[in-house]
């Protein structure tokens, strides 16, 4: 895009007299995902503005956040991050406690944002969006609870390597190539594939254990401390890095769902009435109405019935009960507005 500094366009005045908070987040892809959570926030006190730090060189990551905690006043600037291991660690590490105990900081207890996107429930919809056709042909809650089981002990691995900070005994790189979906065959609900899966997991857990003999009842230990976290065996997914859940699951499995449902679509164009130059239209029709999966992927909402996501609802309704309560004491509410909290 062509920059020319004598052409930017005025900023508008505020609305109203809202009290104005700055929302930091941690990169530019992660300023409408929050948008999309404090917009269930509208109220006659506070307004909310998105984007990553108004610093002059531009900084950006979790790390710049972090830096910002203590820094910073609960009542004029809020810091979102990713919870990347940080809210299984339970304070164990210090960026960790840091985290935790931070008073103006949000974090996703998931992963990470793209977890939420790739939320189970929500993904139909996703193949809805793209392909224009609702038929159901694939039951992604069950395959996904059933992919989590399956990679649940080399999620614990990686888990325990993460928090020992010994990433060398399993790097990243070796856990995205053990869980990622290199074969996917939808047919039974994706069976085969869950079975070749299964096959490659038990390999590379055997591997581990045979190498790391005098850890593996630490590992397997370390189950029971993030179960008090919510973490079981079939919603693991949520909590795995999400880069790799969304570009090596996710995205594979949703290609291959909606490569069906377009065929679906296209044969029963074909098998209509309608032939010649109305049929090739019709074809046209079809195929302008789809869009990129990955595009309804990046702005799918369909998550907001999910626990985690309501947790992190809550936090964010008691920081605005706390800071409503101030601005109370302090002034009467506006006669013209009043407040519409989402239930």
């Amino acid at each position: 895009t062509h920059y020319n500094p004598n052409n930017l366009p005025d900023i508008l005045p505020p609305e109203d007299d809202r009290y104005l908070v700055h929302v930091f987040v941690e990169g530019y892809e992660d300023v409408a995902f929050w948008r999309g959570i404090f917009d269930h926030f509208k109220n006659p006190y506070l307004r909310f503005e998105i984007s990553v730090p108004n610093r002059d060189d531009l900084p950006k990551g979790k790390q710049v956040l972090m830096s910002m905690v203590g820094k910073t006043e609960a009542e004029s600037v809020l810091l979102c991050v990713d919870s990347d291991f940080d809210y299984l660690f339970d304070g164990a590490t210090e960026q960790s406690a840091k985290l935790l105990g931070a008073n103006n900081m949000f974090h996703t207890y998931t992963y990470a944002t793209e977890n939420y996107l790739c939320y189970a429930p929500s993904l139909h919809n996703v193949c809805v969006k793209a392909t224009k056709n609702d038929t159901r042909i694939f039951d992604f809650v069950r395959f996904m609870a059933e992919y989590s089981k399956i990679i649940y002990p080399l999620f614990l691995w990686y888990l325990y390597s993460a928090l020992h900070h010994t990433e060398r005994l399993f790097t990243l790189a070796e856990f995205r190539a053990s869980v990622r979906l290199g074969y996917v065959d939808i047919r039974h609900n994706g069976d085969f594939t869950l079975a070749w899966l299964q096959r490659n997991v038990e390999r590379r857990v055997e591997a581990l254990k045979r190498d790391n003999p005098e850890i593996v009842d630490d590992v397997e230990s370390i189950a029971q401390e993030v179960e008090k976290r919510g973490v079981k065996a079939e919603n693991c997914y949520l909590y795995m890095h999400g880069h790799t859940l969304m570009d090596n699951v996710v995205m594979p499995l949703l290609t291959s769902v909606c490569d069906k449902l377009r065929q679906l679509s296209v044969a029963k164009i074909h098998n209509s009435k309608v032939e010649g130059v109305a049929l090739s239209n019709e074809l046209q029709n079809y195929t302008n109405t789809l869009r990129s999966i990955k595009d309804v992927l990046l702005d799918n909402e369909n998550y907001t019935d999910s626990p985690l996501y309501k947790q992190l609802r809550g936090d964010i309704q008691r920081y605005l009960d706390e800071m409503i309560a101030k601005i109370k004491a302090n002034r009467p509410a506006p006669i013209a507005l009043r407040c519409n909290f989402e239930p």
